[in-house]
């Protein structure tokens, strides 16, 4: 082969305050009596990022790019890997707080458990534009396209690495991965086993803990289960009240890894979560309401999933895997859906003489809804069942081996609204030396629509129109709406200095079509729900265009054998146009153009101290987002971590601690309003 292959608020009840006190009591005295009683798995004592050279760290192997193990320094595409040892050292609490370490993907919270998170612009908290993925199981809701980040966690002691993909991965992974994509990588199982109990609390995260244990079934299984809750108090809402956005979850699951034979291994996942959170939201009552209220709604939360994986080794130079998986969803949000798909994903990797490397493969999609409706938005039809249907393939080809690879493919998917598309790309990516490379694209990606973009039906406003006759605003969905579309270029250049300095720079060009607005439509009279009114109905189009370019830098400094420092900086320019015969009524160009900074910037500190401490520090900046009216903000997060015995660790943080409080996004929908992200601190 031509390269290595590796096959609820505030105002809870005192019902809820005892059970949560109750809660966080029992997880902190099991804490104090399982971690001097119970062997610790090895994953507790974390590698120190000081005793490898930034030379291994640029050649950890990446799987989200090709669908097969590739080292990072090699692959042709913009990718940024956070490690456990980075997620460690973040001190962040959840799976959005980690993104933050990205350059080029925007992170912005808009309240207690809502966020907006797309990479290389156009942010908005239902972002469409990027693939989430646990394990290679796709997370995104097929009803907006984008993905429910409250309900996306899991013990982040567990996570092996997160992979970032800014830039088209179409080719891949199908629609959807227009702008980025993220997996999420477990550990194995074999690599948890014992005991692991985590505890911790403080002003924002009230309490949180995990309880875990791994072992094995006979010689040939591993396992680990574990329980998982967490209880937030709310946040401040924009006057500095009581934003009643507070939030609790649990969650458990587990994971199996089986090797059926030499050749056979299998990987069964699985979790379920119940919880609920308090959602700041603006809702019409009723056709004869003045106007949209300010309200917040109890949104019950629950769903699952099932996963299995089976990979086969038919030699060194050939494989396959199958995966399997079903996900169920509830939430008494407005819509009121819940969801159930089921998906099916074949791949098959071999060499294809002595310089090629290949990659096909089936992908198809079963996903039900049903969802309830109110007068504030409902779907028409109330149920629907969907397919999709894909296959790719991908060549990689050693035009001179260790050296110049070119690779192409492509996607070609169904779907049940637009129907076929192809989704091409071409990288080629130059190594003139072990401490070099250059690499190039050009990608072809759609985004499909989602069932919102078709079949929405949303109450926005309503006053008293002449005669005393009322008016309803009401927005629409578009049976024609068509693919977005996305054709970019991007180059980017890795180096290591000295095995001291490591630098990873990208820069793109992206020219989007077809992009989404909201056109006025001839208004009509309707006598249901009463009393009759007269509706002006706005409808989704596929009405502007525009560009986007930019460029992103992360590097590596070893300033000493004890400080590593990791700076980051990202520009973007958005420019957006509406087609001559758009009505578009909801500024749609501006909110395009400004939901996204022009600069952020990252700057993140390890020191490894004596006597296992640690001391970790982040500095985070973010322009102003023009389009919101939301001003710049830096944010500086810094945590101190003591490994006192082997087996136990002790670590105090604080987050946010510039200001007492600050706005990060603004929702134009207002389906979701903003609170202020405040200081915080916790001890864990």
């Amino acid at each position: 082969m031509s390269r290595k292959r590796l096959m609820a608020d505030h105002g809870k009840s005192g019902e809820h305050q005892a059970l949560s006190g109750w809660v966080r009591s029992a997880v902190l005295c099991a804490a104090i009596l399982l971690s001097w009683r119970l062997p610790a798995y090895p994953q507790q004592k974390t590698e120190d990022l000081t005793n490898k050279s930034l030379e291994d760290l640029m050649n950890i192997e990446v799987t989200s790019v090709s669908r097969k193990e590739q080292k990072i320094s090699q692959v042709a595409a913009a990718i940024f890997v956070i490690t456990q040892e980075d997620i460690v050292q973040s001190g962040a609490t959840s799976i959005p707080d980690l993104l933050r370490m990205v350059p080029g993907l925007d992170v912005a919270q808009i309240n207690a458990s809502n966020w907006a998170i797309s990479a290389r612009g156009l942010t908005g908290r239902l972002a469409n534009k990027l693939l989430v993925m646990i394990d290679g199981r796709t997370v995104y809701v097929p009803t907006f396209g984008g993905v429910f980040w409250d309900v996306l966690d899991l013990p982040l002691e567990d996570i092996e690495r997160i992979e970032v993909i800014r830039g088209p991965g179409g080719s891949i992974w199908g629609a959807n991965a227009v702008n980025g994509v993220i997996n999420i990588m477990t550990k194995k199982a074999a690599e948890t086993r014992g005991a692991m109990v985590v505890a911790g609390g403080g002003n924002l995260d009230q309490g949180f803990g995990t309880v875990q244990y791994g072992g094995s079934l006979g010689k040939s299984t591993d396992y680990r289960v574990y329980a998982k809750y967490f209880n937030q108090d709310h946040m401040p809402d924009p006057v500095g009240q009581n934003g009643a956005d507070g939030w609790h979850v649990l969650r458990g699951g587990f994971r199996a890894d089986s090797n059926l034979s030499s050749k056979d291994t299998l990987t069964v996942y699985g979790g379920l979560y119940n919880g609920r959170e308090g959602l700041p939201t603006m809702l019409l009552p009723s056709i004869t309401s003045p106007g949209p209220q300010a309200t917040t709604t109890q949104v019950n939360l629950s769903g699952g999933y099932l996963q299995s994986v089976w990979n086969h080794v038919y030699s060194s130079r050939s494989d396959t895997t199958l995966q399997l998986s079903y996900d169920r969803y509830g939430r008494s949000d407005a819509i009121g859906e819940t969801r159930g798909s089921f998906d099916a994903d074949f791949q098959h990797h071999f060499a294809w003489h002595e310089r090629q490397d290949v990659v096909w493969g089936l992908d198809y999609r079963y996903s039900a809804s049903r969802s309830a409706g109110s007068f504030t938005a409902s779907l028409n039809p109330a149920s629907l069942n969907t397919q999709l249907f894909s296959a790719f393939i991908e060549d990689e080809i050693a035009v001179v081996p260790e050296r110049l690879y070119l690779t192409v493919g492509t996607k070609l998917e169904h779907n049940y609204y637009t129907g076929f598309s192809a989704m091409p790309s071409g990288r080629v990516a130059w190594a003139p030396n072990k401490h070099q490379m250059f690499w190039a694209a050009v990608s072809h990606a759609v985004r499909t629509p989602a069932t919102t973009d078709v079949s929405l039906r949303a109450s926005l406003g309503a006053f008293p129109g002449p005669g005393g006759v009322p008016v309803l605003i009401r927005l629409f969905g578009n049976p024609h709406f068509k693919n977005e579309g996305l054709v970019a270029s991007e180059i980017g250049y890795r180096t290591t200095v000295r095995e001291q300095l490591s630098v990873d720079f990208a820069a793109y060009y992206n020219s989007y079509g077809d992009l989404q607005t909201v056109e006025a439509s001839a208004p009509f009279f309707e006598a249901a729900p009463p009393p009759p009114h007269l509706v002006l109905p706005l409808r989704f189009g596929n009405l502007m265009h525009g560009e986007t370019h930019g460029l992103e830098i992360a590097a590596n400094w070893k300033a000493t054998n004890r400080w590593t420092l990791s700076p980051g900086y990202a520009f973007e320019r958005i420019h957006m146009h509406l087609a001559p015969t758009s009505q578009d009524a909801m500024g749609s160009v501006s909110s395009a153009e400004g939901s996204s900074p022009a600069h952020s910037a990252q700057l993140r500190s390890h020191v490894a101290l004596p006597h296992g401490l640690s001391w970790d520090t982040a500095a985070y900046f973010v322009d102003r987002l023009a389009g919101l009216s939301v001003p710049s903000y830096t944010r500086i997060d810094t945590g101190l971590s003591w490994q006192f015995r082997e087996k136990i660790g002790l670590s105090v943080a604080g987050q946010n601690l510039l200001r007492d409080h600050h706005e990060e996004f603004v929702d134009v929908t207002q389906t979701a309003r903003t609170t202020l992200v405040k200081r915080s601190a916790y001890a864990k």
